[in-house]
């Protein structure tokens, strides 16, 4: 956990041109077999698209991420091509994934082409499912086409959420810059005004309170 804290704190630190970079080699590296469960790209793709607060900016990081998740969707379905069924006994996937590589072996088997598109936005399978769609033999003139299309959609839809997370936290730093300290003093002054009537009217109930005593003693 620390090393993906320490690369997302050096994701924001890094200008634009270079963050685009960055967070593309973090999607194409998890993509590949093994390393989804190291690089922190999701992450760091929500880091990089709260930047993307203009036409451009969005554009070109949607593309740069859309190429990097299908390039490296392709490096890990030709891995699984080259070794088989051989990838599920190696020590990563044994202590990650064998769940994971289960479920997605089955549903390529049932699914086809749809599976690569929908494991896409399925965290730890999306990792895996490249280089079992290689081992399985679904034949990459139909992957390619469903891992293109899972990843246009899937860049598209957290640089989407990261823009908009970060239009939201512009706004609320705004708020709070020019109208904040109003807002505050205004709850502030309803807190009290109801905190001293709460105690008026509990300083009036012992008093009549104690006005009563004499006459039940009379």
């Amino acid at each position: 956990m620390a090393l993906v804290t320490d690369i997302l704190e050096w994701l924001q630190a890094l200008p634009q041109p270079a963050l685009v970079g960055a967070t593309g080699a973090l999607v194409f590296a998890e993509c590949t077999i093994g390393l989804g469960f190291i690089a922190p790209g999701e992450s760091g793709l929500l880091v990089a698209a709260t930047t993307a607060n203009t036409a451009p900016r969005f554009l070109i990081l949607w593309a740069v991420v859309a190429v990097c998740a299908t390039l490296g969707d392709s490096l890990g379905y030709a891995i699984g091509r080259k070794f088989g069924p051989r990838l599920r006994e190696t020590k990563l996937i044994q202590k990650y994934g064998t769940d994971a590589w289960d479920k997605a072996t089955d549903v390529l088997h049932r699914r086809g082409a749809w599976a690569v598109f929908f494991a896409r936005f399925l965290p730890v399978i999306r990792t895996l499912t490249p280089a079992a769609a290689g081992t399985s033999g679904l034949e990459f003139r139909k992957f390619l086409p469903a891992a293109a299309a899972g990843a246009i959609s899937w860049s598209l839809l957290h640089v989407s959420l990261g823009a908009a997370m970060g239009e939201a936290a512009k706004r609320i730093e705004g708020v709070l810059n020019t109208g904040g300290l109003i807002v505050v003093g205004v709850l502030a002054a309803v807190a009290v005004f109801f905190l001293l009537r709460w105690k008026k009217k509990k300083a009036m109930g012992k008093l009549d309170e104690r006005t009563a005593e004499p006459s039940k003693a009379e």
